[in-house]
């Protein structure tokens, strides 16, 4: 069994050469949850409620069941949500006619079909590596003895919960508040293909709307809103229809990337930039959470428009929990976000929800559309690099923790003796180095982290000007060679190579 560093538990559903997520491990995962659950609550299991959701996936359904019955055999009480997004699933417990104690869904996020497994929540939002792993321990020893469930149309519930922000968004009480936008969804195959069914009964034209069914398959391509040919299909669809804009989703709904009327692609440091430009125009002072491998130009035009930029570590519970422990000391955070596409907003309960987001932005492009202005004019300012790099160095030590401190240590050292080495002022993850070229300030970087998940040190870095690349690189792969007993550094020095092949 595969469990992650994070809230998941995954493992293959077909393939026994590697662990397998059998019916009876899932019943006793179950049985697990609904008594840590319980305990957590400091009450009985029978006094406690249960969401239980589904991606597409062919085994998505049986999984579910299985956990379900370990949780009626505790005597817990489930609402069978059947096929619904994460974030749905996780709304449940904040929806006033539901208010389940707990939630689970059952998904492999952006995995193959051949995967599943599951992520588990509280009010407070994902469990913990420590509380998922603490369930996974107990579902090894349990015995699960078996019971009754209701079933739950969470996802018209869902529906309706967006649609009323649609309107409080549009300050409009009326059937369709989105008449005259057109907006191309891609599902992803996965199991948001219920909003382009929403948007239509908004007044959205969803003509030109692509992989809708809920197949589980992902035959069309990767459930992944960074998946380069996932977005070039919606680029695509997009200009052939002369939409509006696109938004696409992940299997499970919790991720997305949006492409503008031009078929542009907006994701990454953009799609925060244009959540920041939103939520600022109407309000300065806010606090935006990010992910480390933000961009200079990122932060830039947050301040410029009037926000402050706040780089946390990758791993979207950090993002999350972060924004919540500074809002809670008073802090203006509206909105936790990672560069792959995950982002919680406030407003919603700091959920981790891409189809929320999706939301707030096509209701801005309205807007923009009444006044004669496009939705990507919002980020016209930002500056965004001339050279982008992003590598993964394998650890080569078993001890990988401490080998990527070694590796981290031995950059930040250079910073002490190298006068053109600048350790940035918001380290809190790794190293970043900054650099200031040909009489710039701080317009090149790099930054070297461990992984949240892999023994593998992630290298990210950016330039402004064209060459910065290959110069800042060139001095961190002397750094790293030296004395290198920690990582492969094959993977960079192949980046190198390419780099130097363009510029002969």
């Amino acid at each position: 069994m595969v469990t992650d560093r994070t809230s998941f538990i995954r493992g293959s559903v077909i393939r026994v050469d590697e662990k397998l997520l059998t019916d009876d491990l899932c019943r006793r995962l179950g049985y697990s949850y609904a008594l840590w659950l319980a305990h957590r609550n400091e009450t009985t299991p029978d006094l406690i409620s249960v969401s239980v959701g589904y991606d597409a996936r062919p085994s998505s359904r049986r999984i579910a069941g299985a956990f379900t019955e370990g949780l009626t055999a505790a005597d817990s009480d489930v609402y069978d949500c059947g096929l619904a997004t994460t974030p749905a699933v996780q709304m449940s417990m904040s929806l006033a006619n539901v208010k389940a104690s707990g939630a689970v869904m059952v998904t492999a996020s952006t995995a193959g079909e051949h995967m599943n497994g599951f992520k588990l929540f509280t009010p407070e939002g994902a469990l913990t590596a420590e509380e998922t792993e603490d369930i996974f321990e107990r579902a090894k020893t349990v015995r699960v003895p078996r019971r009754l469930v209701k079933e739950l149309d969470l996802i018209g519930e869902y529906k309706q919960h967006l649609a009323a922000h649609v309107r409080e968004f549009m300050n409009e009480d009326v059937a369709m508040p989105l008449l005259g936008l057109h907006v191309v969804v891609d599902a992803s195959n996965g199991c948001a293909g219920f909003y382009e069914d929403l948007l239509r009964t908004l007044g959205v034209d969803t003509s030109g709307s692509i992989n809708l069914e809920p197949t589980g398959d992902f035959s069309a391509h990767s459930p992944n809103p960074e998946n380069p040919a996932a977005l070039q299909g919606l680029c695509e669809a997009v200009t052939n229809v002369k939409a509006d804009l696109g938004v696409l989703f992940d299997a499970d709904g919790d991720r997305v990337a949006i492409v503008d009327e031009n078929g542009k692609v907006i994701n990454r440091n953009r799609l925060i930039a244009l959540i920041a430009a939103i939520l600022l125009e109407d309000e300065k002072n806010l606090t935006f959470v990010t992910d480390s491998v933000t961009s200079s130009g990122l932060s830039r035009f947050i301040t410029e428009w009037g926000g402050v930029h706040y780089r946390y570590r990758r791993g979207y519970r950090n993002v999350i929990d972060e924004a919540k422990r500074l809002s809670e000391e008073g802090i203006n955070v509206p909105v936790a976000m990672e560069t792959s596409g995950h982002a919680a907003l406030k407003e919603n309960y700091f959920i981790d929800d891409g189809v929320y987001l999706a939301t707030k932005v096509i209701c801005e492009a309205k807007w923009r559309k009444r006044d004669g202005l496009s939705l990507s004019s919002l980020i016209d300012e930002l500056q965004e690099p001339a050279e982008s790099l992003e590598v993964r160095l394998p650890i080569i030590q078993e001890d990988y923790k401490t080998a990527a401190g070694y590796v981290i240590e031995a950059v930040l050292s250079q910073t002490l003796t190298n006068p053109e080495w600048h350790l940035a002022p918001d380290n809190r993850e790794g190293v970043r180095v900054m650099f200031s070229l040909n009489g710039g300030v701080d317009n090149a970087w790099f930054m070297l982290r461990l992984s949240v998940h892999d023994p593998v040190i992630a290298v990210n870095a950016e330039s402004e000007q064209t060459g910065g690349l290959k110069y800042i690189i060139d001095q961190l792969y002397a750094v790293l060679e030296k004395d290198n007993e920690e990582l492969d550094l094959t993977p960079l020095k192949e980046k190198i190579d390419t780099i130097n092949k363009e510029q002969e």
